[in-house]
């Protein structure tokens, strides 16, 4: 009984020594890495293809047009910003209009924020506005939504203030840039 319980103290020593050791190891090793950094290369892409959309809010709209997207890859935390140009229609309302738009993201799966400038038209009185958007992205799915201010004119037109937009980009370009 007496000789179980010496191996068992003589086990748990050399096993407290191993753990010293190996902390003073990874403590020499810890000490390295921090006297010289390694330097991650920098990767940036940059996608770009024609889009597809629909708008709902007071009245639909058909969107058409092309995005830009510009992303930094990092492990944690990558940065996307993209800018979009299009036109869109409202066949029932009979209303043409132009958007340029910026939006950015943060993260992989993280909420979109951007701003829309449009421009709509009834080809009897014009529209210019101004839309904060916010929105979730998923591969090449964008959902928007926002509050266009518009200009004021006299006449009476029918545009979406409020509204809720699905966008699917058809990426058919990607340009990876690696610097070391």
């Amino acid at each position: 009984m007496r000789l179980i319980n010496i191996n068992k103290s003589i086990i748990f020593t050399f096993c407290g020594i191993i753990c010293l050791l190996n902390q003073a190891k990874a403590q020499n090793i810890e000490s390295l890495f921090s006297a010289r950094k390694i330097e991650l290369p920098i990767i940036k892409t940059q996608k770009s293809g024609p889009y597809i959309g629909f708008q709902k809010g007071e009245f639909n709209l058909i969107e058409f047009g092309g995005e830009l997207q510009l992303k930094r890859v990092k492990l944690t935390h990558p940065k996307i910003h993209a800018i979009r140009l299009g036109t869109n229609y409202d066949f029932n309302g009979n209303v043409l209009g132009f958007d340029a738009a910026y939006w950015y993201q943060q993260s992989r799966l993280g909420l979109t924020y951007g701003a829309i400038l449009s421009h709509r038209t009834n080809f009897e009185a014009s529209r210019v506005g101004f839309a904060p958007v916010i929105g979730f992205r998923l591969t090449q799915f964008h959902l928007q939504t926002g509050y266009t201010f518009y200009s004021k004119v006299s006449y009476p037109a029918y545009y979406n203030k409020f509204f809720i937009a699905l966008k699917f980009t058809l990426i058919n370009k990607r340009d990876i840039d690696i610097k070391k």
